[in-house]
């Protein structure tokens, strides 16, 4: 008997106030034109001050839910990708689980930073083959312009908050479900791209650091592997991948990446025009998008991968 981990629903969620690019002159030396030329991000959504990392969650995991036609209480699982949780511990996928009425299974968090959602799928899938749990949701959520420095340009400009989540069943022989994935970190990234505090160091949240250049060049290479090495493990060949759902960090990354698999813009998944880089949540927003305007169907193959501080990355490939 083969078990897959079959994506039975998507769901996402936005905070309401959008900051866009003609916005942030007031307070930042930057313009819409020098934002766009480098990144590909238009605008970015900003959580309300009573909108934690959480409560994203929890209604990107209700759309999900709708979505499959499942009730909270079918779900014996929880795995949040984020690395702005609501507090140092506990968790915040156990506040998620709390929230949603749900008293039985696991929950708890994943931190692999933009990463987080990739990291967090396969984990999920792991636990669902191996008969640990039945049902997940696995969420990706977000609250980065709290951690961000208003006066750096260089970052100020790259990150929004928001949530996406899917919901996985263990299935017994289907075709449908996560084929594999693919997982990776080099430390010696370490300090290229980080949040400068933490309750071991300064005992402060801290702001987001960046060594733009140093990111960009890793990016692109191991984001190469990442898609090169998948597709050989699992025998699958690029022609067959029909849409590229990729981390929305920077455009130019995810060109490079659409290039090497010799796919058409067409058949790339861009949100982060709207929605800027919002980490571990930029994933789940990207696919919950292109499954409810049609564009991404049953039966298709989809390909997911991220870069992030870490230095971590990684690829999921999915036939939906």
């Amino acid at each position: 008997m083969t078990l897959r981990s079959v994506v039975c629903g998507t769901g996402s969620y936005l905070p309401q106030k959008c900051l866009t690019n003609y916005e942030l002159p007031a307070h930042l030396e930057t313009s819409h034109e020098w934002i766009m030329e480098r990144t590909g991000i238009a605008a970015r959504h900003i959580a309300a001050p009573n909108e934690t990392t959480s409560a994203l969650a929890v209604k990107a995991a209700l759309k999900a839910l709708e979505a499959a036609g499942m009730d909270p209480q079918d779900i014996d699982l929880i795995i949040l990708g984020t690395c702005t949780p609501d507090n140092t511990f506990p968790s915040t996928a156990t506040l998620i689980q709390s929230r949603l009425g749900i008293h039985k299974g696991f929950a708890f968090d994943v931190n692999a930073a933009c990463s987080g959602f990739v990291f967090a799928l396969a984990t999920a899938d792991n636990y669902l083959k191996n008969g640990m749990a039945t049902k997940a949701l696995v969420i990706g959520a977000e609250t980065m312009t709290r951690i961000v420095d208003w006066k750096d340009r260089t970052t100020a400009v790259l990150f929004g908050d928001g949530a996406g989540a899917v919901v996985l069943e263990a299935q017994k022989d289907t075709d449908r479900g996560i084929i594999g994935s693919l997982l990776r970190t080099d430390g010696q990234g370490y300090d290229q791209l980080y949040v400068t505090g933490g309750p071991s160091t300064t005992q402060t949240a801290g702001t987001i650091y960046m060594n733009g250049r140093d990111v960009f060049k890793n990016a692109v290479h191991c984001l190469e592997e990442a898609v090169e090495d998948i597709l050989k493990l699992y025998h699958t060949d690029q022609s067959e991948i029909d849409w590229l759902v990729p981390h929305q960090a920077n455009k130019r990354i995810i060109d490079a990446t659409a290039k090497k698999l010799n796919l058409s813009d067409e058949k790339v998944v861009h949100t982060g025009s709207l929605h800027a880089n919002t980490s571990a949540a930029s994933i789940p927003l990207a696919l919950d998008t292109a499954v409810r305007d049609g564009r991404i169907k049953p039966g298709q193959l989809i390909l997911c991968e991220a870069f992030a501080g870490g230095y971590a990355w990684g690829s999921n490939l999915i036939r939906m």
